[in-house]
């Protein structure tokens, strides 16, 4: 169980920090590894190789049918009637060679102001052995997690529509195994996501068109899971907000060249410096409460989780912005048949040092179409480092297609 419980944890990027008594410079600046730590963290791994492509990057690029993992308010734009998606990722095969991620998603625009979609995303962590305290083997377990969700989009002016995602999780982790006397669970939880998306055309001197975009996303708001029966350690979400900007340019017809911006927040508190002995253990009050040095207590309500994740890192301000993560990326298409992507992924090194560059193609045929996108990390012998994704897309012509082109939103 040890073993499963360390390779786990380097699955998962789960940093552990130890902190003394006295603050130093450094915490007091923030800049000291405190990584903001969640369940389910596979949610936040961009899951298609389009957005994978372009520094995972999707609140405000143009609708597709993985708009569910970034920005379901996207949907009603989608120039298409119904379409689905497949993806497939190896993932940390730095580390392992056995976990991946799939990805389904598909998409119907009921009326021009209505659409619904849904997604399923399945993450396997691979065969992973089970000991127990004397290091003997118990069991070898497939450990996986899996979430449900729909959505439904609507417009609310020509330019601007909303989105609504309830989403169903579950985490089996531990395969029911025990943690000493204490039996495990899988964890379960419900979310939702909120999002808001905006797009405008208009004419630019020597382009054809060009159109901007705009996005808001606040994803995973739900209530905190725990993968035990008996204690009452719960952890939270990864509730996260996302802000994202794109413009494009038609420059004849056939060229177009898309630039988006992205910055993301995790509405998670921080975990704060504890007050240590001489030997490097945590303090506790009276109460029994571990006493808190810098930051913010940080076992709160969901809601108070949210609204303190602004304000509650140790290290002030300056640690604050270093939680924002932020991305850019490229899209160039030549008659909507042949696509190149580029981009960028920054996360502090602090924060958990997530930097990477991306790049990747794709080819469209009439309703078919395929993606695939490289992960280039920044650092050497990085986890995430040659990830590699793959999308297989469908789109279904809407038999109304006069209609929209009318309506400006096919050219």
């Amino acid at each position: 169980m040890k073993k499963a419980a360390t390779i786990l944890s380097c699955i998962l990027l789960f940093i552990t920090v130890r902190v003394s008594a006295q603050l130093t410079p450094d915490q007091l600046s923030g800049k000291y590894l405190n990584s903001i730590t969640t369940a389910v963290p596979f949610l936040t791994i961009a899951p298609d190789s389009r957005a994978g492509a372009m520094g995972d990057i999707g609140c405000a690029t143009s609708a597709d049918a993985n708009s569910q993992s970034y920005n379901p308010a996207k949907y009603i734009f989608n120039e298409n009637r119904f379409g689905f998606s497949v993806s497939y990722s190896p993932w940390l095969r730095q580390l392992v060679n056995d976990i991946n991620l799939a990805y389904l998603a598909g998409y119907w625009r009921i009326t021009d102001m209505d659409a619904i979609a849904a997604s399923l995303r399945y993450f396997s962590l691979g065969d992973i052995e089970f000991m127990d305290e004397n290091g003997n083997p118990v069991s070898t377990q497939n450990p996986n997690e899996f979430a449900i969700d729909f959505t439904y989009s609507r417009k609310l002016i020509d330019q601007l529509s909303i989105a609504i995602t309830p989403r169903f999780i579950y985490s089996n982790l531990t395969a029911g195994q025990y943690v000493g006397s204490e039996e495990t669970k899988a964890g379960l939880a419900g979310a939702a996501d909120i999002s808001l998306f905006y797009q405008q055309d208009f004419d630019v001197k020597g382009l054809e068109n060009s159109t901007l975009r705009a996005g808001l996303c606040i994803s995973n708001m739900g209530n905190k899971m725990s993968y035990s029966f008996g204690t009452l350690r719960r952890d939270f979400l990864p509730t996260n907000l996302k802000l994202g900007i794109g413009y494009e340019m038609d420059f004849d017809g056939y060229n177009k060249l898309a630039v988006n911006g992205e910055i993301n927040k995790l509405l998670v508190p921080t975990n704060p410096i504890y007050a240590t002995d001489d030997d490097g253990v945590i303090i506790y009050d009276a109460a029994g409460n571990p006493v808190i040095e810098a930051g913010r207590n940080p076992d709160v309500s969901v809601p108070q989780g949210m609204i303190q994740s602004f304000y509650d890192a140790p290290g002030g301000f300056m640690e604050e912005m270093r939680e924002i993560m932020w991305a850019l990326g490229a899209e160039y298409s030549y008659r909507n048949l042949f696509f190149v992507r580029l981009g960028y992924f920054h996360e502090s090194q602090y924060k958990g040092n997530r930097q990477f560059l991306s790049v990747g193609a794709g080819i469209k045929y009439s309703i078919f179409g395929i993606d695939v996108s490289y992960l280039i990390a920044t650092k050497q012998y990085h986890p995430l480092a040659n990830t590699l994704r793959f999308t297989l897309n469908f789109d279904f012509v809407s038999a109304n297609k006069n209609e929209i082109k009318q309506q400006g939103r096919l050219k």
